[in-house]
């Protein structure tokens, strides 16, 4: 990968990883009210639940960036973390973030990739 290739996506991580760092910062909806009504009692639940699962999400996606950054100052990022082949330019565009290629991302969301394990090249073939 060129120098001003990875610059462009690490200058990308690092727009998102601001981003989602400023989103974090607002907590105050997941405070537990008490309301006497109890239509209001469930919006704000509801309300709590989404901000909740927003900022698990959010969470999430910074631990991806923080990796990924992690990974170009040692030397792997592009590299599929499945089968150590070169992720294509085009999905690193996609999600600058991503650490498998599609066929081992594909795999995983299918249960057959152990955190951190190989993919078998046997069913790399049957996907």
């Amino acid at each position: 990968m060129t120098k001003s290739k990875l610059n462009s996506f690490r200058r990308a991580l690092e727009t998102k990883l601001a981003e989602l760092g400023n989103g974090n910062r607002n907590r105050d909806v997941i405070a537990i009210e008490s309301t006497p009504d109890e239509m209001d009692r469930v919006q704000h639940v509801s309300e709590r639940d989404y901000a909740i699962s927003s900022l698990e999400m959010n969470s999430n996606r910074l631990g991806e960036i923080r990796r990924a950054l992690h990974r170009m100052e040692t030397g792997t990022f592009g590299l599929c973390l499945g089968c150590d082949e070169e992720i294509t330019a085009k999905r690193l565009a996609a999600l600058p973030w991503a650490s498998y290629c599609i066929a081992c991302q594909d795999a995983a969301e299918r249960g057959a990739l152990a955190h951190g394990d190989e993919i078998d090249p046997s069913f790399l073939m049957t996907a």
